[in-house]
């Protein structure tokens, strides 16, 4: 089956599990961004308390990026998916208990956050790592949406659910599901069969493994160029949208429920690209990815303009099909240009790039809104926005990056569990 065979990767056995597993952890990752976020609002009303928590989910995660990548590469990736997700689903669970019975204290949420983001950052390259090694490459773009599809759609229920039970029943409910869904997933997982690293790659030791990464990064430049615009990119959507969005939605008529429903317009863009990108060939995916990326800057705009349900609702669908162009653009120039082998720490340096600068903006951007106001603060954030996604193609070898039909490789290409 060639590229255009939309649904060609299910019949690979290893990939339909891996797809069903990644399925069910989605299910309940997409409510618990609403529900944390008014889980926190609830235990101290305040922009600063929102954002420690958030931080200290994020700071582990980068830190511990790098020991993901060279974990997923030496071991396994799919037994670093497991082990991450039964720490994931135990400290969401614990999260959960703690709101549900009202004894949630902020330093309790931040310690089970970055706990979380502990777990997360050792399984996040092995996610990114593995399709290569799940389906044939002339597979890949077809892989990537027949899995984007699915989890668009729960993504566009995810928040809308989580806002209504945040509503109804409180925001601790919505923690439980996502921490049942992640030892669901990781059950299902037990039934992908890829065969171990080969022993001899394992021999260099951790440094070395790290060291042949960074020197791969430096070298490669639409690879670094992105990742740190992405560094500034995600500092101000963390800051501008993820922490003073629930906090202005609470101090205007969009409320919880609204919130969660912008959420999910901006899950119905993701659904809607996805489909869409099915029938185009999408050659320069970096070009185009890029340029998409900045209409995330819109809801931002937005909301800091004239914060109405429906205007920020059409904001974050096109803020969705946006960030889905970019995200089938990114994983095709990692799946198709970087060595398998090498895959995992090349994401793992991507993410450490692109997150460090996260728990910056979830730190100040509290304290920034309330010195200068909210609104003022998220108009100029949408506007940083769009400016440094566009600059960004500035880059010859950012615009110019073709699609690949092989993966190149520095050496055989191993396989792994």
């Amino acid at each position: 089956m060639k590229d255009g065979s939309a649904l060609a990767p299910l019949r690979e056995p290893n990939f339909r599990y891996y797809w069903m597993s990644r399925l069910i952890d989605r299910a309940g990752t997409t409510m618990a961004g609403v529900a944390l976020a008014f889980a926190v609002l609830h235990v101290s009303d305040s922009a600063t308390a929102l954002g420690t928590v958030l931080a200290a989910y994020s700071i582990p995660m980068v830190v511990f990026l790098l020991a993901g990548g060279v974990l997923a590469d030496r071991f396994g990736r799919t037994l670093v998916i497991q082990l991450s997700n039964v720490l994931s689903g135990l400290s969401q669970l614990a999260t959960a208990a703690l709101v549900i019975t009202g004894t949630a204290e902020v330093w309790q949420l931040a310690a089970l956050a970055a706990l979380n983001g502990t777990a997360t950052a050792a399984g996040m390259p092995a996610l990114a790592g593995v399709m290569p090694q799940l389906v044939p490459r002339d597979q890949l773009k077809a892989a990537n949406l027949v899995l984007a599809v699915p989890e668009n759609a729960l993504m566009v229920l995810g928040p809308a659910v989580s806002g209504v039970l945040v509503a109804v029943v409180g925001p601790g409910w919505a923690l439980a599901v996502d921490g049942t869904t992640y030892l669901l997933a990781m059950l299902v997982l037990t039934r992908v069969r890829i065969p171990r690293p080969a022993d001899g790659q394992q021999r260099g030791g951790a440094i070395a493994d790290l060291r042949e990464g960074w020197t791969y990064f430096r070298g490669t430049t639409w690879l670094w160029v992105v990742v740190a615009s992405f560094s500034l990119l995600n500092a101000i959507s963390s800051g501008g949208l993820n922490t003073l969005g629930p906090v202005l939605a609470t101090q205007t008529d969009i409320g919880e429920a609204g919130w969660g429903l912008i959420r999910s317009a901006q899950a119905v863009g993701f659904l809607v690209c996805s489909l869409i990108l099915i029938r185009i060939s999408f050659r320069r995916p970096l070009l185009w990815g890029m340029a998409a990326v900045a209409l995330n800057g819109i809801p931002m705009l937005v909301l800091g303009l004239q914060p109405v349900l429906v205007a920020a609702m059409v904001g974050a669908f096109l803020a969705g099909l946006g960030s889905q162009v970019f995200g089938l653009g990114w994983d095709l120039a990692m799946q198709e240009h970087v060595p398998v082998e090498m895959l995992s720490r090349a994401y793992s340096y991507d993410m450490l790039g692109s997150f460090v600068a996260i728990p910056v903006g979830q730190l100040l951007f509290g304290p920034i809104g309330l010195a200068f106001g909210v609104q003022r603060v998220m108009v100029i954030a949408g506007v940083a926005y769009i400016v440094v996604a566009l600059v960004t193609l500035a880059s010859r070898s950012v615009r110019d990056l073709p699609r690949a039909t092989t993966t190149v490789s520095a050496r055989s290409l191993p396989q792994d569990s």
